[in-house]
């Protein structure tokens, strides 16, 4: 293990123990995925900085209250309302498929509880779904979506989802749907209320989350795809879809290459038809042919 992941687990333990709550070595060894005697040299660090790290009777571990350094420590875990106004304005000003918005949200989550952040970092409009969501999935729970609003059938309605994980920046979460006995992907802007069940989940073993490609298109497919782009071609795709400048190389002199996988032709085709004098297909053949169809049900 490298210095960075040894200190990241390091701060993590020290979250954790100075939470309030006690846990054994055992729990904290699962938890983190490595041996005991690796947790208790983790321990020895923290007392090696003065933190008072005490066993009660029953075996829990916790930093004690009374410790010189406790203090600064949880004005260190806490923001105040302030900060926190001011970095959910600074996060939130950011695209949401930026990878540095991406980077920012998963560091904050390595360091602090998700529900103690929570607030800071989604917009206060979801973060109650979110936040239900979360715990659902942490305890292994079935949820319920109350209102939500689908683009693709056009309807208003209520979902009973187990839900399996978030995408980039909690914009959308991937769920195993019990009527239609499918893993679909869910908006989070779109959701009501979430509601958390009194029923565990029982697919476990059909939660395959599909794909998502940079045009924020999903599903279980992935089709190879290349593209030619001029100067104007390559800048546009970038500033609409920020996620694609990573499969984007010069080729020679204002001529750029995009090389990477779509989930379907409906976002990459809507882009090129756009920009059809600026990009050049290489392939594949069907996306040409996707295209020509479009085009001729515009003309016809």
């Amino acid at each position: 293990m490298n210095d960075q992941a040894k200190i990241e687990r390091t701060i993590k333990l020290l979250l954790l123990l100075s939470s309030g709550f006690g846990y054994r070595i055992k729990d904290i060894s699962e938890k983190f995925e490595t041996s005991e005697r690796t947790v208790y040299r983790y321990i020895d660090t923290l007392r090696s900085v003065g933190l008072i790290v005490e066993k009660n009777r029953d075996g829990y571990w916790k930093i004690e209250k009374n410790s010189d350094h406790y203090k600064e420590l949880h004005e260190l875990l806490q923001f105040s309302e302030e900060e926190s106004y001011i970095l959910q304005k600074a996060i939130h000003s950011i695209d949401d498929n930026n990878a540095l918005k991406s980077s920012l949200i998963n560091k904050l989550y390595s360091l602090y509880n998700s529900k103690r952040v929570i607030d800071t970092i989604i917009k206060k409009e979801n973060s109650e779904c979110i936040s239900n969501i979360t715990s659902a999935i942490e305890n292994n729970k079935q949820i319920k979506l109350i209102d939500y609003k689908s683009a693709n059938s056009n309807t208003v309605s209520n979902r009973i989802l187990e839900p399996i994980k978030f995408t980039t920046n909690f914009v959308s979460v991937w769920c195993y749907e019990t009527e239609n006995k499918a893993t679909k992907l869910f908006k989070t802007a779109r959701i009501k209320k979430v509601e958390i069940l009194n029923k565990s989940q029982e697919h476990k073993n059909k939660h395959q989350p599909g794909y998502i490609d940079c045009f924020r298109i999903s599903s279980n497919e992935k089709i190879p795809v290349r593209l030619e782009l001029n100067i104007r071609a390559r800048n546009l795709m970038i500033e609409e879809y920020p996620l694609s400048e990573k499969d984007i190389c010069e080729t020679k002199t204002n001529t750029f290459l995009f090389d990477s996988y779509v989930c379907n032709f409906m976002g990459i085709g809507r882009f090129v038809l756009g920009l059809m004098d600026d990009i050049t297909i290489i392939s594949p053949i069907a996306l040409k042919q996707h295209l020509n169809n479009r085009i001729k049900i515009k003309v016809f």
